[in-house]
């Protein structure tokens, strides 16, 4: 068994059997209280260190065939409350609606100039977002973009006619989610810092969406596991139904 550090034995104290499943706000109520167990030093004229603010994640695990590709689930969503951070996004556009894009958030937005620059080597990015029009050009970045997540999809919602709402959108924090190969999807639902009620509204609503994606084809049980942590804290489990 890895050895625990002090701080992280604290933690688990306050947190319990690790095996009970709580109730959404039973569960946020343990991750703030996990939360605010700060680290210390025991040797002589140490310091305190100071906290941060922690990002507070959810992961699903599903009943689903990963393998299978009527059985995916992923999507976009912007949750009640916020994530407590913004996205640096970019634009596949028609030459038009290249100045609306950055007014509206967008780092850089482009076609042809924008592929080259990405396919230089320029990624410092969070999302990629495509007109429809453009993905016939936009498609050749497939390599270079794909396996950063970051390929713009008509699934996930990054592609599409109002790219200026779509940047309005992921600036201010919009999640995309994809199941992963284990069957499991990972979403930040918020901070630390924020209030008991704003994070179980950011839980149940994602909860919520995952559950009207349920593909046709999935049998048995759907949700079998889910779990709330923050950055620095272990994870607690959640009784969903």
């Amino acid at each position: 068994m890895p050895k625990r550090s002090v701080h992280y034995q604290v933690q688990l104290s306050k947190a319990g059997d690790l095996n009970t499943r709580h109730s959404i706000p039973e569960a946020v109520k343990l991750i703030k209280e996990m939360g605010e167990v700060r680290p210390t030093k025991a040797y002589k004229g140490a310091r305190e260190r100071k906290g941060f603010d922690q990002t507070i994640e959810l992961v699903m695990s599903l009943g689903i065939d990963p393998k299978q590709a009527d059985q995916m689930v992923r999507g976009s969503i912007s949750l009640p409350k916020g994530i407590g951070k913004t996205k640096i996004v970019i634009v596949f556009c028609p030459d038009e609606l290249i100045e609306e894009s950055k007014t509206n958030g967008a780092v850089e937005a482009g076609n042809e100039d924008l592929i080259k620059k990405i396919s230089d080597g320029w990624l410092d990015f969070d999302v990629a977002i495509a007109h429809p029009s453009q993905m016939g050009k936009v498609g050749k970045l497939g390599r270079v973009l794909g396996p950063q997540g970051k390929m713009p999809s008509p699934k996930s919602g990054t592609v599409t006619p109002d790219v200026v709402q779509a940047v309005k959108d992921y600036s201010a924090g919009k999640l995309e989610f994809r199941n992963d190969a284990g069957g499991n999807i990972h979403a930040i639902v918020g901070k630390m810092s924020f209030s008991h009620e704003d994070l179980q509204a950011n839980i149940e609503a994602f909860i919520g969406h995952i559950r009207k994606l349920k593909p046709v084809t999935a049998k048995g049980q759907y949700i079998k596991r889910v779990c709330l942590s923050g950055t620095m804290t272990p994870s607690v489990a959640l009784d969903v139904g």
